[in-house]
This record gives C-alpha cells, sequence and structure tokens, in this order.
C-alpha cells in the first residue's frame, strides 16, 4: 500500500499471482479497477468470497502466469509479489513474455521477490539484483531496485530479505 500512497499504482491494476486475493482488495478498497489471478482454484475461490464479504468489485480468476495473454487485455500496473523467484531460469523468460504481452507501453511491473541475502535455503529461490536486470533487459527499464523484506507466516524459519523493484514496460 506504500506504493499506492506514494501514487504509483495506475489503474487498471493485474496482481498477477494473488492467492487469497489481499492485495487486489486493498487496490479495490481505493476505487480502483483490479482483476487477480492465481493459479490456484482454491485460492481464488478464497479470493472471491473475501470481495463478497467486503462488497468490492474485484474479477479473481485462475489463470497461468506464463500465459497472460489468456486475460485478453492490457494493465498499467501489474503487481508480482512473490512469483517471479517461483520459477526457474527457463519459466523466468517465459513470464517476462508473458507479463510484456499484458503491460500496456509505459505500464509499471512492481515485483518483490527473496533476495540472495536471505539465510538458508527454505523457501524459494533467491533472486539478485542482475538476475532481475537480466531478465528485464529486453523491452524494460528497470527503474530501481530497493532493498525490502517479504513478509511471511510466522511460522517461516526466516525473515527473507526481499528485491523491491519498479520495472517500466517501453
Amino acid at each position: 500500500m506504500r506504493l499506492a500512497d506514494a501514487g504509483e499504482i495506475a489503474e487498471p491494476v493485474l496482481d498477477c499471482g494473488c492467492g487469497t486475493g489481499e492485495h487486489a482488495l486493498l487496490i479495490a478498497e481505493r476505487g480502483m479497477q483490479v482483476v487477480g489471478v492465481d493459479f490456484a482454484p482454491a485460492a481464488i475461490e478464497v479470493a472471491r468470497r473475501k470481495a463478497e464479504e467486503r462488497a468490492l468489485n474485484v474479477n479473481f480468476r485462475v489463470a497461468d502466469a506464463l500465459d497472460l495473454a489468456g486475460l485478453g487485455r492490457q494493465f498499467r500496473t501489474v503487481i508480482d509479489s512473490g512469483v517471479f523467484h517461483t520459477f526457474d531460469d527457463g519459466d523466468r523468460l517465459k513470464y517476462v513474455e508473458s507479463l510484456a504481452g499484458v503491460v500496456a507501453p509505459g505500464g509499471v511491473l512492481h515485483l518483490l521477490c527473496f533476495s540472495e541475502l536471505t539465510p538458508g535455503d527454505v523457501g524459494p529461490r533467491r533472486v539478485t539484483q542482475a538476475e532481475l536486470r537480466e531478465a528485464f533487459a529486453d523491452g524494460w527499464d528497470v527503474e530501481r531496485i530497493e532493498a525490502e523484506r517479504f513478509e511471511v507466516s510466522r511460522d517461516f524459519p526466516v525473515h527473507p530479505h526481499a528485491w523491491l523493484a519498479r520495472i517500466v514496460r517501453a
């Protein structure tokens, strides 16, 4: 929500890998048009129930992050909170291509991922700043990458370090 408070979220918004929908719902509470997608049908059902309980209009859909073109539209802002770091090298390239198909020119991707500063090997693959810059080298402008912390459940064995990147579609 810090990004929204700073005026960095513009609608329409795509929450890619929305899980049970909290980020999408917070954006909708601000009156913005938002679509939330996740590959887990159970998570989407929970997100839909939350939207109904809160009387919020959010389009939650089961979708594959590697085939976002199936959404049939473009977005000015995409939020990725924990998706990029789940892919191996080959799927990362597919994911970046998939994003390129739905992020409007001049649109922004806000990406939060585990960083290599996170100790141990529990959880998803760690990502370096260099990997982020390399993945988004063609057709994108990596405007900034900031150190952040990833909020996880209390029973997770570490408090992960993260990178929060602002990446603009050329």
